[in-house]
């Protein structure tokens, strides 16, 4: 879809729907994202591990840390993002874009 001129966003949920601390997933296509409100602001990761292909939606999101907990080894990333906190993650996990309109919280993959 390279060169399509126009980005599709896909809805997550309206803002009240995702409060400071909580976490929801949405999918483009077939990538899952994780999407966070962490102090009012939203982010978006690819929901897997980048050091073992695990959803780190199944993880615990730290909302006053801003980070995220895979559940199978322990990395830790920042929400903010995505970069790894501790081993043993070494890579950043994919950010995607988020928008915020009066409809609600929308995200992309936008890798080409």
């Amino acid at each position: 879809m390279s060169g399509a001129g126009q980005e599709q966003w896909v809805f997550v949920c309206a803002t009240s729907q995702l409060l400071p601390g909580e976490s929801t997933v949405a999918w483009d296509g077939d990538t899952a994202i994780l999407v966070v409100n962490y102090d009012g602001d939203f982010y978006a990761l690819e929901d897997k591990c980048s050091h073992e292909d695990f959803e780190l939606s199944a993880g615990t999101f730290d909302g006053e840390e801003a980070t995220i907990e895979c559940v199978l080894h322990g990395a830790k990333f920042d929400v903010r993002d995505g970069r790894p906190l501790c081993a043993p993650a070494y890579e950043p996990v994919p950010k995607f874009p988020v928008k915020v309109d009066d409809v609600g919280v929308w995200t992309r993959d936008d890798r080409g």
